[in-house]
């Protein structure tokens, strides 16, 4: 799995940005096979940064209705990844 495969998108929500400028934390969906090791190599090539500290967690599919009709979501991996301190945060995030 190359570093573009790793990352799959940044999560840009209220608490992802919340997170992002008051303690210089990027939040990503990552490959659900991808390991700690993987996310800071596939950060540090894209982003041009250094990683500090990389927390990550496993969410199961939900079941979705629409009608009559049902099925389960896929399940994701999110990773949380803190830079060390002087690296300039991506903007990747405009709002």
């Amino acid at each position: 799995m190359n570093r573009y495969q790793v990352i799959v998108r940044p999560i840009v929500t209220e608490k992802g940005v919340g997170k992002k400028e008051a303690e210089g934390i990027l939040c990503f969906e990552v490959h659900r096979e991808a390991t700690k090791t993987d996310i800071k190599g596939a950060v540090e090539a894209l982003f041009k940064v250094k990683v500090a500290d990389i927390r990550t967690a496993t969410f199961e599919g939900k079941l979705r209705r629409r009608g009559r009709y049902s099925g389960y979501r896929g399940d994701w991996k999110k990773a949380y990844v803190r830079l060390k301190a002087g690296q300039k945060m991506p903007e990747y995030a405009e709002l």
